[in-house]
């Protein structure tokens, strides 16, 4: 497997393109076969998720429109009828059924859409739809809401096999997904119960695996078509591949959080059991004093002996281990519940890294799992003071 340039429209079938105008953006995705989707556990489910999971029943897709700016959620009766305009438009445009369309929004809840938006952004993207690099660069940066970079990735499997994703996210998220959104498309011949059964194992791997600040958005969508125009693929190394790209995309997400300056990544191994591993590697990313210490590069291990204690994971005091590493360097903070003496310059050092690894050993079992945060920063206090005005 080899990581390649082009994002979603490296994969075959797939044509794309976005544009951006202040906050407002949309994109257009042309890509025809099964499908499957992953969405927010939000109980207040945005209008546009309630239309797709409607349009995915038969298990196929053939486009996707995507805007930015308006999450047209908590929108009622109104918003789900605006969602349904968009499909009706981008099926116009695509020359597609209307019930095969996916619909998806971003942005501030509660108010209605602004259809004369929508629809001059669709003129604008409708003529520019193309398979090159640049449609699904377009198509990024069209769906990016407090996002400052693109988020794409692709990968080509050694059977010549395309996955393609792009995403956005950067704040509101803690998953069960959330706020973020992800297209992964791939040229392989699979059914729909193959499609979702592999989406789900790669999620819970990534996108639910990701802590900004805790708060989960009522839009979270990850939909995955496969165009079925290369072959059969291999089913552990296409798991693997769509492990790669939605892992990749994850990192992005959590390394791009609102006011982010680093990128925390916690892996705890030796719990009893998976579930146990998860809640410690979430209660890590998520803790805000965690977070904090982070931002202001103070060592503070003992907040995150104390997130580990307080996750809900079997966890004893006695064997617990943890390490902190840094870009090339690695340092032993605690070992099987003994405190170990550190040098405080290596100490610095890490905790000055623009990526920070937490290692947690609970010494229990042989389960393990890995999550993604950033720190806290003023800046992110302020963007979401300041997010409707």
């Amino acid at each position: 497997m080899k990581e390649i340039e082009g994002g979603i429209c490296a994969v075959k079938g797939v044509s794309a393109w976005g544009i951006k105008q202040g906050k407002y953006g949309l994109a257009l995705i042309s890509a025809k076969g099964n499908a499957a989707g992953v969405f927010t556990r939000n109980r207040i489910i945005a209008a546009p998720l309630i239309l797709t999971k409607e349009h995915l029943e038969p298990g196929t897709l053939s486009g996707v429109i995507v805007n930015s700016g308006n999450a047209n959620a908590f929108t009622g009766l109104e918003g789900l009828e605006d969602a349904r305009t968009m499909a009706s438009l981008a099926a116009d445009k695509l020359g597609i059924d209307v019930k095969s369309v996916g619909v998806a929004s971003t942005g501030i809840i509660g108010c209605r859409l602004d259809m004369e938006i929508i629809r001059s952004q669709l003129n604008q993207v409708e003529n520019a739809l193309t398979d090159s690099i640049e449609g699904s660069e377009q198509s990024a940066k069209a769906i990016m809401t407090t996002d400052t970079f693109k988020k794409e990735v692709a990968v080509e499997l050694s059977d010549g096999i395309r996955i393609g994703g792009i995403a956005k996210g950067s704040g509101m998220i803690e998953p069960n997904m959330g706020t973020m959104l992800a297209f992964i498309y791939t040229d392989a011949i699979l059914d729909t119960a193959t499609l979702k059964q592999c989406l789900h194992s790669a999620v819970d791997r990534s996108f639910n695996m990701v802590v900004v600040d805790g708060d989960t958005s009522t839009n979270d969508m990850a939909l995955i078509t496969a165009t079925g125009q290369s072959g059969t693929p291999d089913p552990g190394r296409f798991q693997e591949g769509l492990d790669k790209v939605c892992i990749t995309l994850a990192r992005m997400i959590a390394r791009d959080g609102e006011g982010a300056t680093r990128l925390i990544e916690s892996r705890v191994k030796g719990a009893a059991s998976h579930s146990d591993a998860v809640l410690a590697a979430k209660a890590i990313v998520r803790s805000p004093l965690v977070k904090s210490a982070v931002f202001g590069r103070d060592p503070n291990w003992g907040r995150v002996v104390a997130a580990v204690g307080y996750s809900g994971a079997m966890v004893d005091p006695d064997i617990i281990s943890l390490n902190f590493a840094g870009q090339n360097i690695s340092v032993d903070l605690v070992y099987r519940g003994r405190v170990l003496e550190t040098l405080p310059g290596i100490l610095k050092e890490i905790m000055g890294s623009d990526e920070i690894m937490i290692n947690v050993d609970l010494g229990i079992g042989s389960d393990n799992a890995r999550a993604w945060g950033c720190d806290l920063s003023y800046d992110y206090v302020r963007i979401n003071a300041e997010y409707t005005t």
